[in-house]
């Protein structure tokens, strides 16, 4: 492609662009839709007693595991916290790191957990 500017084009000052041509940034435009899992107001903790009512789903993809929020049901501890929503992805457990486990493991560990209130954090 004789427009194509290669970076040895460039180092070695060929210029095969106009100087007077509008630049355009490449790669420097995140998608609209990105979330940063980096971001810590991306994630939300909520401290809940049994029963919680929360609904869960594993993940589709077998390969990353996990589990997700589908439902929070009426009566239970979620609904009267607000906090969690259907679509947050489960993070940890009580202290206990639950992302990427089978679905019977993350939620078991829900289950399992003995405390008064059981602290979750999700990812949303």
């Amino acid at each position: 492609d004789g427009d194509r500017e290669t970076p040895i084009d460039r180092w070695m000052g060929w210029n095969v662009k106009d100087a007077d041509a509008p630049r355009q940034a490449i790669g420097s435009q995140e998608p609209t839709d990105f979330i940063d899992s980096m971001d810590g107001t991306n994630y939300i903790t909520a401290s809940l007693t049994k029963p919680m009512g929360i609904s869960f789903e594993e993940n589709d993809d077998s390969e990353m595991g996990g589990i997700f929020v589908t439902d929070v049901t009426e009566g239970g501890s979620a609904m009267t916290d607000g906090t969690v929503r259907p679509g947050d992805q489960l993070v940890s457990v009580g202290g206990k790191k639950v992302v990427g486990l089978p679905f019977e493991d993350a939620l078991g560990t829900v289950i399992d957990s003995s405390e008064d209130q059981t602290k979750l954090v999700f990812f949303r």
